[in-house]
């Protein structure tokens, strides 16, 4: 289901800042890196682009937040690296679209705060979402505008999302995108079951 919305450029202006991009050969094809600057922060952010995405409409796109743990680790705790290598691959079997990757680990506590999260889990059986309660965060601190700012960058007003989060196509759509679903299936594994069950029950993934 989409929903079309007015695009205000105009409050997404300075946002980000383009100031890095080049063509990264990969084992998913050849893609073109733009690094992006957070103004006022110390945050880079890329867009992952294969194909001619400027200026097109029902762009497919993943907007992903960064995941060392699952991504470099290749941790078992989530489905984050399943979903990246799920996204790369749609954006190339569709001949078009963009993963935009933001750094805000750990649901947006970051690094630190994420394995401290992962210790309260481990000792007092804590869910994902009670451990970030217990260290004082909220169940998600995650932000999509600097998503929308990026895509605004491009000329893109219309959008398939590639989630399971319901709270990210309402973001994206309350900062004027039209906002059509895409489901990401990802096979549960025997060790992040428990984590997938409370992104469900919990925080309303649709899984």
């Amino acid at each position: 289901m989409s929903q079309m919305c007015a695009l205000d450029k105009s409050s997404l202006a300075g946002v980000v800042t383009r100031y890095a991009d080049a063509f990264v050969p990969t084992d998913y094809g050849r893609m073109r890196v733009i690094v992006y600057h957070e103004s006022g922060t110390p945050h880079e952010h890329c867009a992952i682009v294969h194909g001619d995405v400027q200026s097109k409409e029902h762009v497919l796109i993943r907007v992903h937040s960064e995941c060392f743990t699952g991504e470099v680790l290749h941790s078992l705790k989530c489905d984050c690296r399943e979903q990246l290598d799920y996204a790369l691959r749609a954006i190339v079997e569709a001949e078009a679209g963009i993963v935009i990757y933001l750094r805000q680990e750990g649901r947006g506590i970051g690094l630190g705060n994420k394995i401290r999260a992962y210790a309260l889990q481990d000792e007092h059986g804590a869910d994902t979402v009670d451990a970030n309660r217990l260290l004082g965060f909220d169940d998600d601190l995650r932000r999509y505008h600097v998503a929308t700012a990026i895509l605004s960058e491009l000329d893109i007003r219309s959008v398939r999302l590639l989630t399971n989060n319901p709270e990210k196509v309402d973001a994206l759509r309350a900062e004027g995108l039209e906002v059509e679903r895409v489901p990401v299936p990802i096979e549960p594994g025997e060790q992040n079951q428990d984590y997938l069950s409370t992104k469900q029950k919990r925080m309303g993934h649709l899984l």
